[in-house]
């Protein structure tokens, strides 16, 4: 069996004051810090000793794991776990990049986001090449603001071409069709961002061959979906995997609707979907939305 499992630990403290985060210059105690890598030293431990499947593991933590260097010694030593067909993270890039060098480049891999007004650009960009130049998969994008149209555009004309610039519809935004193309025009996968998805009692992959673990090692569906499937360290999340429907009215993260079995999204993003990396062929021509819901995001 192949398992995709998103990690989401205690940490919720970030080095960045973005004002559409709620985790913006939060700072963790030094026993919350403590009790992050206790807990994913556990979640790296039970990795290693569960060679009968086949894993693929997304962090995706409130606050910016890659300051810690718990993370990045978790990420190395994922990576040279032959089970192990990806390990990816969620990151600003704020962190340095020599360790890097350490991992196998065939199975890390860096969803990195800009944040303009946060991050120096030239320093940003500059990470970004030398993630190239160390081999590293990665995806890099922004969040659709009016003010991060124009840094986003210069992103977009300095990065390589091979590299994907995505784009998330902002919270609460509300996108005219002309600023939507905008968007569209730096990020031909956009229009499955812009608009929530309907997902009540249509297929998913989370549950099934997805799943969700917090510091405590329970297991859920996903990150938005709270009942509980069971315990990863117990093995009692086993017998609840199944295919099963959404029980939600509609999804509207990535991370989320991407395993919508509605969506041709694990096609778009076949061999990248935990990284947010398209095939060439998903970008030159996007597949279209199919039943897009009738309304906008909220002003």
């Amino acid at each position: 069996m192949h398992l995709t499992i998103l990690y989401r630990g205690p940490l919720a403290s970030c080095d960045l004051d973005c004002p559409y985060c709620p985790f913006a210059k939060r700072r963790d105690s030094a026993e919350q810090l403590r009790t992050d890598r206790a807990a994913l030293e556990r979640f790296t431990s039970w990795v290693a000793t569960e060679p009968e499947e086949r894993l693929s593991l997304l962090f995706t933590p409130w606050g910016e794991g890659l300051t810690r260097s718990w993370y990045r010694r978790a990420l190395v030593d994922l990576s040279h776990q032959p089970h192990v067909a990806r390990v990816a993270i969620q990151t600003n890039l704020s962190c340095r990049t020599d360790w890097l060098a350490d991992a196998d480049p065939d199975t890390l891999a860096l969803w990195c986001t800009y944040h303009p007004g946060q991050t120096p650009y030239d320093r940003f960009l500059t990470k970004t090449r030398r993630l190239a130049e160390l081999g590293i998969r990665f995806s890099v994008g922004v969040v659709g603001l009016p003010e991060h149209l124009a840094p986003a555009r210069r992103l977009r004309a300095e990065l390589p071409p091979p590299v994907y610039l995505w784009v998330n519809a902002a919270e609460g935004h509300r996108y005219a069709d002309d600023e939507a193309d905008a968007w569209t025009a730096l990020d031909p996968l956009f229009p499955f961002s812009r608009n929530p998805h309907r997902s009540a009692g249509r297929a998913c992959r989370t549950g099934d061959t997805v799943i969700s673990v917090d510091g405590e090692g329970t297991v859920r569906r996903c990150h938005f979906v709270p009942a509980e499937l069971g315990n990863l360290y117990d093995g009692s999340y086993r017998a609840a995997l199944a295919p099963r429907a959404c029980p939600l009215a509609v999804c509207d993260c990535h991370i989320g609707y991407v395993h919508l079995e509605t969506l041709p999204l694990y096609d778009a993003f076949a061999g990248g979907v935990l990284e947010r990396v398209p095939t060439p062929a998903a970008r030159a021509a996007p597949p279209p939305v199919p039943d897009p819901l009738a309304i906008r995001r909220l002003p």
